[in-house]
């Protein structure tokens, strides 16, 4: 388990509506599968994960990946500090918010994209 892990379950039990980046899926099985092949977590562990991850799946609202998050990725990648990954995940929240990031709080957990979040006008959740 994470260091984080209980601070953004309390979050997600404060506010359990997600809006996330299609690829969201992909990068958390990705991670999984990163630590598993590292012998860092067991693979029983990595399957349970899994399955929370596709029941969550089901409750979220994502963010397809259409021409307005193409055009935000390509201005955020030369305004901010970041990687393709994380250009990708704060163009979803720009596209979510549709104009107003001051109505939406994010949940991250990477200091770049946190600072590109705030600079974008958004509000980063307290963990």
């Amino acid at each position: 388990m994470e260091a984080s892990t209980g601070d953004v379950q309390r979050a997600y039990q404060h506010d359990p509506s997600l809006i996330v980046w299609w690829g969201t899926e992909l990068e958390c099985a990705s991670a999984l599968s990163r630590r598993e092949r590292r012998e860092e977590l067991p693979a029983r562990a990595v399957i349970q994960a899994l399955r929370r991850l596709e029941a969550l799946k089901g409750s979220w609202h994502e963010i397809q990946p259409a021409e307005a998050v193409r055009r935000t990725v390509r201005r955020l990648l030369r305004v901010h500090d970041l990687r393709t990954a994380d250009a990708l995940q704060v163009a979803a929240a720009i596209v979510a918010a549709e104009g107003h990031p001051e109505m939406l709080e994010v949940v991250t957990l990477d200091e770049r994209m946190g600072d590109a979040l705030l600079k974008e006008g958004f509000e980063l959740a307290s963990l």
